[in-house]
């Protein structure tokens, strides 16, 4: 079922995942075009363009069952693409307060939890015009969760991690002046509920990442998805793979977050030295964490994969410190995480070469 080694699962994906993924988010990209209000156009298709790696990455779970494996990237893709729409928008909203952000997330919890969408996401937007595009992604999350033969047993898990991710989002993006405070109270709220030796900016990062609902989504289609197996995967998951994911997420865009003035997890630790020993302590904690799951080789390669996905980034090489920190990193890690750093590169500049315009002459 799952894919034996690094190279299977690098076919899997670029014969069979990847080109479904450009068929959803083309068709996707084609609805926003049509969206009526300028800005909210404007935000979703930036989404699109500037994040659709979310949703190749995201559809790695697909690759676990081929069998349902277009139910799973239709569900996946729009999920990521609601949340991937909605971060643009509150990270460049005219509306900074949380009624705001809280109304617009509600989003992705009706479709978790499959309620009819009939709230009005932009009550407290000043665009509001979408023309039904919000709307419809929910109604497909719904549509496509239906193709789960074992969504039951998952629903809570999801709906408890989807409400954490809903939660970060109001709170990160609220103002300068209220943001940390914010965080901090929830902070001192949610700790008793992680391991201790987790930060409170590791637990923020954790909240933000959508992997382990991907990977659920992923559990609820097999035949052997019992109420053992779900647990083992909510605890393995988070907060230590969701921290990993969501700090080196951080980790690339840290230059660029303190230009645009956005909130990043990564700068409150105190140097490049603090920075490497937590980011390697996490994946450590991540990789003790599949020992208890029934399909460790591939959760290894979801870690490793991360970690090779992410500081093969281009924006790596463009900031000093991180490229330290990334050479390091990679030093540390094994030949899986180094197979997929070279991969990644490759895909990246393959990728860019397609997409070049044509030289004039």
């Amino acid at each position: 079922m799952y894919p034996k080694g690094p190279l299977r699962m690098m076919y899997r994906l670029y014969r069979h995942i990847f080109p479904s993924v450009k068929t959803e988010l083309d068709y996707w990209r084609g609805r926003a075009k049509k969206i009526p209000d300028p800005e909210l156009r404007k935000q979703a298709l930036a989404s699109i363009e500037n994040k659709k790696f979310h949703c190749e990455g995201g559809c790695v779970y697909a690759a676990g069952n081929m069998a349902r494996k277009d139910t799973l990237i239709r569900l996946i893709v729009a999920y990521q693409t609601i949340s991937d729409y909605l971060d643009n928008l509150c990270d460049r909203s005219t509306s900074l307060y949380g009624d705001n952000f809280k109304q617009l997330h509600q989003s992705m919890l009706d479709a978790v939890s499959l309620t009819p969408p009939t709230v009005n996401y932009y009550q407290y937007n000043h665009e509001k015009d979408d023309g039904g595009y919000l709307r419809d992604l929910v109604l497909t999350v719904q549509q496509e969760i239906t193709n789960l033969p074992h969504y039951e047993k998952i629903q809570p898990d999801v709906y408890r991690l989807a409400s954490l991710y809903c939660e970060l989002q109001i709170y990160k993006h609220m103002s300068d002046s209220l943001r940390e405070e914010k965080l901090f109270t929830w902070w001192n709220e949610k700790k008793d509920t992680v391991p201790a030796t987790l930060k409170w900016n590791e637990f923020a990062a954790a909240t933000g990442s959508t992997i382990g609902i991907f990977h659920l989504f992923q559990v609820a289609s097999l035949p052997e998805c019992t109420a053992e197996r779900v647990t083992r995967i909510v605890r393995s998951y988070f907060p230590w793979i969701c921290s990993l994911h969501i700090l080196l997420d951080y980790l690339i865009d840290l230059e660029e977050d303190e230009l645009g003035g956005d909130l990043n997890f990564i700068s409150y630790y105190n140097n490049d030295d603090e920075i490497y020993q937590r980011l390697l302590y996490v994946a450590e904690q991540a990789k003790l964490g599949i020992s208890r799951l029934p399909d460790q080789k591939f959760h290894l390669m979801v870690i490793e994969g991360l970690v090779g996905l992410y500081l093969s980034d281009g924006k790596v090489s463009r900031q000093p410190m991180v490229k330290h920190v990334a050479d390091r990193l990679i030093r540390s890690c094994s030949l899986y995480a180094r197979f997929f750093f070279f991969n990644s590169r490759g895909y990246r500049g393959s990728r860019a070469v397609l997409q070049a315009p044509p030289t004039t002459k």
